[in-house]
């Protein structure tokens, strides 16, 4: 008897959203009902679809509200919202006499040291109003940050590469997207959380991203999916994708990408 997929993890930017991140339309600005369609396959076949993504609390509640999905990981997987009750996934690093993890990295230092030591600045306007994550855009080498953060006193903080990004950013080709998090916090981690509270088994699952973030989401799933603009825009994807026997690129990027990934799994079971 086939194991039947229970659940759909999705990333967005980058990966069920098209161009300028509209849900109708594909890598190339064309209209697009494939991230739709892959939506309905799901609900036709009883999978259940959960998204994450670097996103603020407050815009995926909107985006899920749109897309009839009641769960999702916000700021890099920093908390996950489970039928509409809220968990943080913070680890150590909590409010204090009421502010917000956000207000506490920021008063660490944290923030402008590493603004300080590499190319990086806040990805305005996406990095106001949120809970934990601070948001840069720029380019770093997330190891070295985090090497940094150790020894400068922020052992617990780490800095995310959340992909490539479409706006541009003088003197720097291809700038990434980052999110300063505490180090529980990860997109995995939220997957797992998830997981667990649903009582879901790693075959029964699969997961999509477009980022070396989201890839690390296959070590608790059975099979992840990278749409095909992920590595061509980032060659270090390509790179971390390498002997990872569950992984898989699609052929089409972005909500193509999505619907491949779920009509071939559906396909398989």
């Amino acid at each position: 008897m086939s194991t039947p997929l229970r659940c759909v993890y999705c990333d967005l930017d980058g990966t069920l959203l098209g161009a300028d991140a509209s849900f109708l339309h594909d890598a190339e600005g064309g209209f697009s009902l494939l991230g739709a369609r892959a939506l309905e396959a799901c609900a036709r076949a009883g999978a259940e679809v959960v998204i994450y993504s670097g996103r603020r609390r407050s815009t995926l509640f909107h985006d899920a509200r749109l897309l009839g999905v009641r769960c999702y990981a916000f700021e890099a997987g920093a908390g996950f919202v489970l039928d509409g009750e809220l968990h943080w996934l913070t680890g150590d690093v909590v409010p204090e006499e009421g502010r917000t993890v956000f207000d506490v990295i920021e008063a660490s230092g944290a923030p402008a040291l590493l603004m300080d030591r590499f190319a990086l600045e806040y990805h305005a306007p996406w990095h106001m109003d949120r809970d934990v994550s601070h948001l840069f855009r720029g380019r770093a080498d997330a190891a070295e940050a985090d090497a940094l953060l150790e020894a400068e006193g922020h052992a617990s903080l780490r800095l995310v590469d959340n992909g490539a990004i479409v706006a541009p950013m003088p003197g720097i080709p291809r700038p990434h997207a980052y999110h300063l998090i505490p180090r529980a916090a990860s997109k995995a981690r939220a997957v797992a959380f998830h997981m667990r509270a649903r009582g879901y088994a790693p075959e029964e699952c699969i997961a999509i991203g477009d980022s070396v973030e989201d890839l690390a989401v296959a070590e608790v799933v059975g099979r992840f999916f990278v749409p095909a603009n992920g590595p061509e825009r980032d060659p270090g994807l390509r790179e971390a994708i390498a002997g990872r026997d569950n992984v898989t690129v699609t052929e089409g990027s972005m909500g193509d990408g999505v619907y491949e990934a779920i009509v071939s799994t559906l396909a398989q079971r």
